[in-house]
């Protein structure tokens, strides 16, 4: 007989090569379908079909098949012998492979998903503006003291609003049995309860559409696989947060309809207290979704490889290591000054000492530790709950916080201009500066015009808008993996 090798044109070798290449993945062999194989004739087509079913890593140069058929003293029928015996093998080793096959294709199916679809980061922000809008009307709603117009919490009942006449006049009656009423709404009508109670209605409203922006569409993404496993985490802690911020808002109005307020000389409404940890617990709840939204954007875009090569090359500058770890501290200062508004607002504190920058006769107020001076106090408190209650000193401290806040970011800005910035971070640096410019206007006018409900709600709305942009700055400057 011939050699194979006279049998065997350079063509078949560059489509046998093909053909292993391509079913490397996808080959399962078993002996039945290799033994029918063998039985067609020794000829160059069905050597070619035999060959094609062998694995590449036993198709290599120097493997033993390859020797067999290379071999000029070897016969077709020699060579179809031996191929059998390799055949049968490698059908046993197959399946063998396969009694694993659904625990490794599990593994692969959970590990595959390395990257979150664009999707979800346009669902985190979007839930994240939701936030921003439910803070901007949480702070009219307490402006215009409407947050204990309803006395009562139901999830579900309490989506209705009242339609008639008589469920009007309930509600109105379930009001007038709180302090709110006796102490300062006492004269209001009942067309003056509807926009209270409206405006309370809708603050809970909005909170519940957020609930539910977030939840459905987080369920069907991480069902269908658009977020990675530590993404979807993240997304159940969000989940709860939501969850608590609600608990933590029926607590804060619960505080403000005790009875032992009718006892109060003056009534402040809410417990400064739980409005500093419900508005608090939304910052942290706006700040989470908006890092995760623009770090899925960012990673899932194509400039994300270009971004985070210019920050490594802005990070080997001398000093910018400080620089950028200084951004942290100023969201964290930012989100602390924030929280000291919520103290000011609670207690009405920027009805005193409406002048900028003395408080009366100098800087510091003289009746700064009234509340735990025994000389001034017939019940003095600790000194630490002093700057918590004592109405000059939350605003004294509101003011120190803001200034320092001021004084940070300007430096920061000024620091910046010793480094090459990629363009981003250099256009977030500006604008922190600038809303920090305006934040602090509108603290000082707030504070100058005895409060008003205009300038109280952007002002409260601008440290949300501050906070987000010193977020910008920090998330442009960060390194995320690739």
């Amino acid at each position: 007989m011939s050699p194979l090798t006279s049998l065997w044109p350079a063509s078949a070798r560059l489509r046998l090569c093909r053909g292993i290449l391509l079913n490397t993945h996808s080959l399962r062999l078993s002996t039945c379908t290799s033994l029918r194989l063998f039985t067609v004739s020794a000829s160059t087509h069905s050597a070619g079909r035999i060959l094609a079913t062998v694995p590449a890593s036993l198709a290599a140069p120097g493997s033993w098949p390859q020797r067999v058929m290379r071999s000029p003293n070897v016969s077709v029928s020699a060579a179809t012998t031996n191929l059998v015996r390799f055949s049968t093998a490698a059908s046993l080793s197959n399946h063998q492979t396969d009694i694993g096959a659904p625990e490794a294709s599990a593994e692969l199916e959970s590990a595959s998903i390395t990257q979150n679809h664009a999707v979800v980061g346009w669902w985190y922000l979007f839930c994240a503006g939701l936030v921003f809008c439910i803070v901007a009307v949480g702070g009219v709603t307490r402006l215009t003291e409407s947050g204990l117009s309803i006395t009562e919490w139901n999830l579900i009942k309490g989506m209705k609003p009242p339609r008639t006449e008589e469920e009007w006049m309930e509600e109105f009656d379930k009001y007038k049995k709180f302090p709110e009423y006796t102490l300062l709404n006492h004269n209001i009508t009942l067309s003056e309860f509807k926009f209270i109670f409206y405006m309370e209605w809708g603050h809970r409203m909005l909170g519940r559409f957020i609930g539910l922006s977030f939840i459905l569409p987080g369920l069907y993404f991480a069902s269908r696989g658009y977020m990675t496993p530590s993404i979807a985490k993240r997304s159940f802690v969000v989940a709860c947060l939501i969850g608590g911020q609600g608990t933590l808002g029926w607590y804060m109005v619960k505080s403000g309809l005790r009875e032992e307020l009718f006892e109060a000389k003056q009534f402040h409404g809410v417990s400064q207290y739980w409005l500093a940890a419900h508005l608090g617990s939304a910052f942290i709840i706006y700040s989470v979704m908006l890092l995760t939204g623009l770090e899925i954007l960012r990673t899932s875009s194509r400039g994300a490889k270009v971004l985070s090569e210019q920050v490594a090359v802005a990070f080997r500058q001398p000093g910018f290591r400080v620089f950028a770890m200084s951004t942290h501290n100023i969201a964290a200062l930012v989100l602390l000054t924030a929280f000291s508004g919520a103290f000011v607002a609670g207690l009405d504190a920027g009805l005193i000492y409406n002048e900028f920058p003395f408080m009366g006769t100098g800087l510091v107020p003289s009746d700064m530790w009234a509340l735990s001076d025994p000389a001034v106090s017939e019940k003095p408190i600790p000194w630490w709950r002093n700057l918590l209650e004592n109405h000059a000193a939350v605003q004294f401290n509101h003011r120190v916080l803001a200034m320092t806040t001021a004084t940070a970011v300007t430096f920061l800005w000024v620091a910046s201009r010793r480094f090459t910035l990629p363009r981003s971070s250099r256009l977030a640096i500006n604008a922190l500066l600038g809303v920090t410019a305006l934040q602090v206007s509108l603290g000082i006018s707030t504070l100058l015009y005895l409060v008003p409900v205009p300038l109280a709600a952007a002002h409260q709305s601008g440290s949300l808008l501050l906070l987000s942009t010193s977020l910008w700055l920090l998330h442009t400057l960060r390194i995320l993996p690739k």
